[in-house]
């Protein structure tokens, strides 16, 4: 099959690990690029209330 394309077998088998890495190293920085996305989002909205008016009730503080 390769040698119809003029292809070794070696050099398919170095070609096709050197794109099962290159398929990984891309998912990954898209997964973790996602996730900082999603965590940026997180905390921009983490001090919203549900109308939007960005106050944070917490427990109240003594005062000394």
């Amino acid at each position: 099959m390769w040698e119809e394309l003029g292809i070794s077998s070696g050099t398919a088998i170095i070609v096709l690990i050197a794109l099962y890495f290159i398929i990984k190293w891309a998912v990954k920085n898209g997964v973790k690029e996602a996730y900082r996305d999603i965590s940026r989002k997180e905390r921009a909205g983490a001090g919203r209330d549900e109308d939007g008016s960005g106050s944070q009730e917490g427990p109240a503080q003594a005062e000394s």
